[in-house]
């Protein structure tokens, strides 16, 4: 199992398992500290994750106005882990003035959404300015 897999139901897998080894008061190993962490931010998610059987394969598709949850909680692993090693270089000093004016999570929102903003310029126009598009979004909003 890998959170980082190419295959959805596989990835998946690890939000269900990491909730599931929580409830039980089982150890967390690895990654799965973090993602508890950013589970419980979003306690609207917990009754998706109550319900493996449905939601394994479950589409979300944007036009019904549901995001995909998962889609969700992966771009906060991904910025927990770009805040780590501060790449690309200067997020983590962008996140601290972001948190400035706003609490933790509603910086990390910011974030995640220059980051999916980027990903989708990204892979709609076939750029490779993901990086540059993501930190420029991040630099607009912190002069807000």
């Amino acid at each position: 199992m890998s959170l980082y897999s190419k295959d959805r139901g596989s990835m998946r897998q690890v939000f269900f398992s990491t909730w599931e080894k929580y409830k039980q008061s089982r150890p967390l190993q690895g990654v799965e500290p973090l993602l508890i962490d950013i589970i419980l931010l979003h306690p609207e998610y917990h009754s998706i994750l109550e319900n493996q059987d449905k939601y394994l394969d479950f589409d979300f598709p944007p036009e019904q106005g549901q995001g995909n949850p998962f889609l969700h909680m992966s771009l906060h692993m991904t910025i927990e882990e770009q805040l780590s090693m501060d790449n690309p270089a200067g997020i983590r000093q962008h996140f601290q003035t972001l948190q400035q004016n706003r609490d933790k999570h509603d910086a990390l929102h910011v974030l995640l959404e220059c980051l999916a903003e980027a990903i989708w310029k990204a892979q709609r126009h076939e750029s490779s300015n993901l990086e540059q598009d993501y930190l420029a979004c991040v630099a607009e909003q912190v002069k807000k």
